[in-house]
Formats: structure tokens, C-alpha cells, sequence
């Protein structure tokens, strides 16, 4: 078949799961299921979120766009063959990624998408399965399944094949249990070979400190670190956070009693839990004020500032700029004694206040 790898029909399938398989298998010999914490709503999440995305979702999208297109603009069904695998794989592999990284960062940005995200950073735990943990309707809308029908159109079968076993590689290993860079960083010899490959692609202290609960540990970085394959694009738009370090908490700063239903099938199916954002009645309240808040805070401590004037903690932030623009603003105690903190948020000098709200 003209999409078979190597002339071996299905190869690509076989090793997507074999990745699958082999970091399942490593991550539970590596003691996971014996430390692991998840609940059965969890499992369901994610081992169910895998299979219904691997054979109803992708699969659907994928037909759906090939039937319109055979449909619709059958003349191009063969597009792609008069260039060369190369210039295909390296325009599909790329365009697929800045697709991802994009709807990614949206999603963190727009509080319906948020949403539909939401589950993904609810896990408390890293895990290969984390990656499948998101809303249904998430997947639905997300362009890069667009596009790999679209390329498979077009006739660029062999560049998907390709593509989506690298991917698997690198992303499933980006949240697994087993961080296979953690060996670079302590060894002096390899330290320049990690520095370069980080800025290449996604690694796991990379993506991991994405899923950190605060910036407050001073690893994590929540609003950074989108990318899903390469980490060009967090280089190239000012989001991307290097470190070599793992966060020791995961997970939401205010966790919420959703049931995994309510975090798979939203919006059809809604919270009962009233604190969670996921419930009907759920608001953010403007908490700014007017006025400066006078704090009391402690040299070498760390500090997040709200910046979104949603925390019903202010000023410090408690996780209520998720899904806005907005991002809290970490800082240090200079020294012991009351500090002027800004509630307007509109401080040219964040977190201090420098009377614009008398403006």
C-alpha cells in the first residue's frame, strides 16, 4: 500500500501501541502502580480517554475529511506525491506541532477551552496516559487531527505514518513516571548534549514543570512550556522555561471534587461540585480593589502575586487566572518587614503598587 512504512502494511500502528506497551510496562515495573494515588475515576479518564481518541475521534475526523475532500475536490487526492517524502514528512511534522502548540496555549488562555483542558492538569500524577487526559469535545476541535486528515488526503500517508511514531516517542515520554533525561543533567560530560536537545524538542523536566501545581517551587511554570514535540515554539514566542530539575506537586491549586464524567463530557455533562469551574453556577469574581494592600512578608520567601484580580486570596494568587491571559507574577522577599502590594493591577512596577489606582 502507498502509506505502508518499510512495505510492512499497518507498521506505523503496530509501533504507536508498542510505545504504549513498553512504557506501560517500564513505568509499572518501575513501581507506579504500587505508588500511584489515582482513584478509579482517574484510570477511567485516561485508559478510556485513549481509546475512545485512538478509535472513534482521530479515526472519524480522519474519514470525514477524506471523504469530503474525495468528495468535494477529488483532483487532489494525489497531491502530495510529486514532492518527495522528505519536503512532505518535514511540512506536515512541523505544521502539525505549531497547530498544537497554538491550540494548546489557546486553550489555557479562553475559559471554554480551558475547560475542556482542564481534566489534563487535574492529574495529580504523572503518567504516559496524563496525555490522553483531556474532554472529549477537546479532541474534536483539535486542528492537528484536521490536518492529519488533510495530509492523508493529499496523499501524504507515509509522512503521517512516520510522524505519529515520533510523536508517540516524545510525547509519551514527556509525562511519563520515567524521566530519561534526569541522567543527563547529573553527569557534567552530558550536560551540553541535554542543553541542545532540550531546545529541540520536549523533554521531561520540560513538560513536566507545565504540569507543576506553582511557580511557587520555583520549578514549575504552569502558563509556559505548550509545546508538544519540538520546543522551538515556546523559544520562538517567549514561553518557554528550561530547567533540569521536576516538580514535587502536580495538579491544580485548587483541587475540585469532579467526577470524571463531568471532566470528560463537558459541557453536557456539568459538576455537582459548586467550587469546581465546571459547575453551572461557578463564577470568578472580580476581587480587585482600589486600594494597596499592606503585607507582611519574610526574606528568601517566595510570593505569587495575582495578576488576573480573580484570587479570592489577594493579592496572592490561588490558580483563578487559568483559562484568561493573565499570568501571577513570582517574587522574592527582599528583606523581612510590610511591603505595598498593588490590587488594581495596574501597577507599571508588578506586585508593587506605584499609585496607579490613584489614576
Amino acid at each position: 500500500m502507498e502509506g505502508d512504512l518499510f512495505g510492512i502494511p499497518h507498521l506505523d500502528i503496530y509501533l504507536v501501541f508498542g510505545i504504549l506497551l513498553a512504557f506501560g510496562l517500564l513505568e509499572i515495573a518501575n513501581g507506579m502502580l504500587r505508588a500511584s494515588k489515582r482513584k478509579t475515576g482517574d484510570w477511567i479518564q485516561e485508559a478510556g480517554g485513549f481509546l475512545v481518541l485512538s478509535q472513534l475521534i482521530k479515526p472519524g475526523i480522519v474519514l470525514l475529511v477524506y471523504l469530503l475532500g474525495n468528495s468535494l475536490f477529488p483532483q487532489y487526492s494525489t497531491f502530495l506525491y510529486g514532492f518527495g517524502f522528505i519536503p512532505v514528512f518535514l511540512v506536515y511534522l512541523l505544521v502539525d506541532d505549531l497547530l498544537q502548540y497554538w491550540y494548546h496555549r489557546i486553550a489555557h488562555e479562553k475559559p471554554f477551552l480551558w475547560k475542556l483542558h482542564r481534566a489534563h492538569h487535574q492529574a495529580e500524577e504523572m503518567g504516559f496516559f496524563v496525555s490522553y487526559r483531556n474532554a472529549a469535545l477537546y479532541y474534536v476541535f483539535m486542528p492537528n487531527i484536521w490536518w492529519i486528515g488533510l495530509i492523508l488526503f493529499l496523499g501524504g500517508a507515509k509522512a503521517v505514518a512516520l510522524g505519529l511514531i515520533l510523536k508517540q516517542l516524545v510525547i509519551i515520554g514527556s509525562h511519563s513516571t520515567l524521566p530519561w533525561d534526569k541522567v543527563f543533567y547529573k553527569n557534567t560530560f552530558l550536560k551540553p548534549v541535554i542543553t541542545i536537545l532540550q531546545r529541540i524538542i520536549i523533554t521531561p523536566a520540560f513538560h513536566h514543570a507545565h504540569h507543576g501545581k506553582s511557580k511557587l517551587d520555583g520549578v514549575s511554570d504552569p502558563n509556559g512550556n505548550f509545546g508538544n514535540m519540538f520546543s522551538i515554539w515556546d523559544q520562538l514566542f517567549g514561553t518557554a522555561y528550561f530547567n533540569n530539575t521536576f516538580p514535587q506537586e502536580y495538579g491544580l491549586p485548587h483541587s475540585t471534587n469532579d467526577h470524571w464524567s463531568a471532566s470528560y463530557f463537558y459541557p453536557f455533562i456539568k459538576s455537582k461540585d459548586e467550587t469546581s469551574e465546571l459547575n453551572p453556577s461557578f463564577s470568578k469574581e472580580d476581587t480587585s480593589t482600589n486600594e494597596p494592600v499592606f503585607i507582611e512578608i519574610e526574606k528568601g520567601k517566595n510570593y505569587l502575586w495575582c495578576a488576573c484580580g480573580k484570587s479570592k486570596t489577594q493579592p496572592f494568587c490561588d490558580g483563578a487566572h487559568h483559562g484568561t491571559k493573565f499570568k501571577p507574577i513570582l517574587f522574592e522577599g527582599k528583606k523581612n518587614g510590610k511591603v505595598r502590594l498593588c490590587n488594581c493591577k495596574k501597577t507599571g512596577n508588578p506586585p508593587f503598587c506605584d499609585d496607579s489606582h490613584l489614576g
